[in-house]
């Protein structure tokens, strides 16, 4: 979500690590860069105006100026204003610590996401927490909300508030907590309406919903699409009913992003967690330092490693690795590996995670991250015989318009898919017959087919 930012972010700092010594007005023409850039990514105007001169107030010191490396030391200080802006190293996780049952009150705007992200977090909590969970929809206002909440909860495992109705949002709060208290759940998540935009009305049903459940959470669930919209909502819910934290929605979208830069310093409550997809294990914890890398185009390992851990299927992957090593690699293989990075989400996703991942994009171009290549390619296997995807070098001109007719592609697609299994397979046969002494010899260019270098 990131993209527009990142680029321009990296053009100012390359230049800045170009060069061998840094002066003051060389600072002032990067941050001036760096304030239109934030600007252009819908950064609130406070926001930009404190963040600039923070970051100017550290590097203009003459131990950033006479440094060995300038350039790097005033990217470290903009890294550091970023996780401050964010919220501070380390994620905040939703507050638990409260009497069972504990109430988890979820607000906002019609259109935002706050239902499904109900479901996810009844999920989530159930599944990494292992709680009892209860979701109780008090929408009232929007037909079949609460039929949607209760689908949601029989798709997350968990347990939905029996739909009576007639009952106002107040009524239903209590029920949902005296139900739960009976029940012995350990958390009630509360999916409060939604207006299409602010009123008087909401607010007020809202704040009776708050003072009779005492919530351990208010959390306001925003669109991040909506970019300077969802700050005027943020600063409007925080100022009305008082909310502890914060979950953006579509984060996985091409918005500009300036509405994750602007909350912490608009509410002063934390992002919590962000909604990362449409299913619903896709709601993770929000890394204000991981943000920060990612901005500034660091990469996040560490995110992509738990990603991995949480997606792929070890028994599999192993099973891969060992057949790997062997050069008993095939097509059957090769489908399953797509598979598994399919799981992970998008390529551009998995990318963004990666450092200088924005250069590699470049390179490759942006028709090649889309996953519908992954899907096409994996349709193109589906439609070979068992005998095709062990035997690949039978797949002749007939074959090959078969596979194309019975997967909706071209035979241009099938032989792109070819070319690539016979690089892979390649590479695993080259990785074998050099060995681990051979490959820490010789490096990675070794294992490259002919005429090509890695980037």
């Amino acid at each position: 979500m990131f993209e527009g930012l990142t680029g321009k972010l990296s053009g100012v700092f390359d230049k800045l690590r170009q060069r061998g010594a840094l002066n003051e007005t060389d600072v002032t023409e990067a941050l001036r860069e760096v304030r239109l850039a934030l600007l252009d990514a819908d950064v609130a105007l406070d926001v930009v105006r404190d963040f600039i001169a923070k970051v100017r107030e550290r590097a203009v010191g003459q131990e950033v100026l006479a440094s060995v490396s300038p350039g790097q030391q005033v990217v470290k200080i903009v890294h550091d204003v970023l996780i401050e802006a964010l919220g501070g190293a380390g994620a905040v996780p939703v507050n638990l610590a409260a009497a069972a049952p504990v109430p988890i009150l979820m607000v906002g705007l019609q259109g935002s996401g706050k239902t499904t992200t109900a479901g996810k977090l009844g999920m989530r909590l159930a599944k990494r927490d292992r709680k009892k969970v209860l979701l109780a929809s008090l929408d009232t206002q929007r037909p079949a909300a609460q039929l949607q909440l209760q689908q949601l909860a029989e798709r997350a495992g968990v347990t939905s508030l029996p739909i009576i109705m007639g009952q106002t949002p107040l009524q239903i709060a209590e029920r949902a907590m005296d139900t739960a208290r009976r029940e012995v759940f350990d958390v009630v998540i509360l999916d409060t309406a939604g207006r299409l935009s602010i009123d008087m009305a909401l607010m007020s049903e809202v704040a009776a919903i708050r003072r009779a459940t005492s919530p351990a959470e208010t959390l306001l669930v925003i669109d991040a699409m909506t970019g300077q919209d969802a700050v005027n909502t943020a600063k409007a819910f925080n100022d009305a009913v008082g909310v502890t934290g914060i979950v953006m929605t579509r984060m996985d979208g091409d918005a500009r992003g300036g509405a994750a830069l602007s909350m912490r310093a608009i509410t002063g409550a934390p992002i919590k967690l962000v909604g990362t997809g449409e299913k619903l294990d896709a709601l993770e914890e929000f890394h204000p330092e991981r943000v920060a890398g990612r901005i500034l185009g660091m990469g996040d390992v560490v995110g992509l490693v738990e990603r991995a851990a949480e997606t792929i299927d070890e028994a599999e992957a192993e099973k891969l690795a060992r057949k790997m090593a062997k050069g008993t690699f095939d097509l059957d293989d090769y489908a399953s590996q797509l598979r598994q990075i399919s799981k992970m989400g998008s390529i551009s996703s998995i990318l963004g995670m990666l450092p200088g991942a924005e250069k590699i994009k470049a390179q490759i171009g942006d028709k090649n991250l889309d996953t519908k290549v992954l899907k096409r390619q994996a349709a193109i296997i589906s439609s070979m015989t068992p005998k095709e995807r062990k035997l690949p070098d039978i797949i002749k001109a007939s074959r090959k318009k078969r596979i194309a007719a019975g997967s909706g592609t071209t035979v241009q697609e099938i032989n792109k898919l070819l070319k690539q299994f016979e690089d892979m397979s390649t590479m695993m046969k080259r990785m074998n017959k050099l060995g681990q002494k051979g490959l820490m010899r010789q490096g990675l260019s070794a294992l490259m087919p002919q005429g090509r270098r890695p980037f």
